[in-house]
């Protein structure tokens, strides 16, 4: 009976180290895949029979068995690339994707835009993050949409004007300074700002035109500086600033642009100066902008995604979510880089970067295998070894029963 244990014995061995040898393989082959968590054969052995009553040391073995396999979760390098949307995730967190029929979690970060706009996995899955709305992000997980990313226009509700106005300019002398202003629509409206040297000293009358619309207030009025060329006087008074209304009729809302002229305590700023040079407009900056259209996106380590668009300005759009288990060696593998949860992994906490347990998103990056080839071909060759060992064990009983056959010749 014993030479025949040692039979199956040996088929154990063979079972076992040929199942490990797959889960060697699967990692090998794996070695390029993004993303991609290496495992390990875990074995043990089976206890069968007692050959004497009491002892223990009289226990007998029947051989090993694949007990599971056990996923390692080890932090993979990190590759640089040139796609903004290559994300990889620097310490504990999973990505979360939705089919269409729920969540799932993966460590590969290949993301690309589909054609409706939509983040998505090669593999068509859409990525999930919270969207900012206002300058605030959302605490709903929804699908990250990229398709309405715009710039909104902001109208325009101040500007600065560095210009020189000649003081040895004759009477009746004109100088234009041209300022661009955006209303609420985002539409481009110019707004001329016509100087006249005036027969008093170091004074002149301005007058303003819209390009859209109807100057309604500070159309007119005159500046006056000192004997140091520093503005003094705005229409006979202290200088201040000069808010300028523009009525668009109802196709705009009705604007205030205040003329920045003097500091918050009251003080000239020294921009608009009347030196004895040239009449010249050295610069005019204003805090509008029109409407704009995606041109790029970053994200940044918090996972969140910036769109720069086409009018200068940079917006947060979306926030990439992240999900964490209490025990992600329990997760369900389903190929395609895709990890489900399962009983055994317990549910998810679902949050951002940076935050509790959760690492830093890295963008323009992708996290690789984690699989150690030389690590790989050591067990590679000792898993051969123990098979052959095994192998061995079979081919040697099977020697002893052809022996025991032939006692009766």
């Amino acid at each position: 009976m014993s030479l025949i244990t040692s039979l199956f014995t040996g088929v154990s061995g063979l079972s076992g180290n040929s199942q490990a040898m797959n889960v060697i393989g699967n990692n090998i082959a794996n070695v390029n895949t993004v993303g991609f968590k290496g495992s390990t054969a875990v074995f043990s052995d089976v206890f069968g029979a007692i050959l004497t009553n009491g002892p223990v040391v009289s226990q007998l073995g029947l051989g090993t068995r694949m007990q599971g396999i056990l996923p390692s979760f080890a932090q993979g390098s990190f590759e640089t690339t040139t796609n903004s949307l290559d994300l990889a995730v620097d310490g504990s967190g999973f990505f979360v994707v939705n089919n269409g029929a729920g969540n799932f979690y993966t460590r590969a970060g290949q993301f690309r835009l589909n054609a409706d706009g939509l983040v998505q996995t090669v593999s068509g899955e859409i990525l999930q993050g919270f969207q900012f709305t206002g300058g605030v992000a959302s605490t709903t997980l929804s699908d990250i949409d990229l398709s309405a990313a715009q710039s909104a226009p902001a109208a325009s509700t101040e500007f600065t004007l560095g210009a020189n106005l000649d003081a040895d300019a004759a009477t009746g002398t004109t100088f234009t300074s041209p300022i661009t202003v955006f209303n609420s629509l985002g539409s481009q409206v110019t707004i001329d700002v016509t100087f006249t040297k005036d027969p008093a000293a170091n004074t002149w009358n301005y007058a303003a035109t819209s390009s859209l619309g109807a100057i309604t207030a500070g159309d007119t009025g005159s500046v006056t500086f000192d004997a140091s060329g520093q503005l003094s006087l705005v229409n006979g008074a202290a200088a201040a600033d000069i808010p300028i209304t523009i009525d668009y009729g109802g196709t705009a809302a009705t604007q205030i642009v205040n003329w920045d002229l003097v500091d918050a305590s009251g003080v000239t700023n020294g921009d608009f100066t009347g030196f004895a040079a040239s009449s010249v407009n050295n610069f005019v900056v204003q805090d509008g902008f029109s409407s704009g259209t995606l041109l790029a996106l970053s994200v940044d380590n918090a996972g969140v995604i910036n769109g720069l668009f086409n009018n200068g300005q940079s917006e947060a759009l979306f926030q990439v979510a992240l999900a964490d288990f209490l025990a992600p060696t329990g997760l369900s593998r389903l190929g395609r880089n895709l990890f489900a949860e399962s009983g055994q992994s317990g549910q998810p906490t679902i949050g951002t970067a940076n935050t509790g347990r959760f690492g830093q998103v890295l963008g323009s990056s992708l996290e690789l295998s984690n699989v150690d080839l030389a690590t790989e071909f050591v067990r590679m060759i000792q898993t051969q070894q123990a098979f052959q060992a095994s192998a061995r064990v079979i081919t040697t009983t099977d020697d002893l029963l052809t022996e025991a056959v032939n006692l009766v010749r």
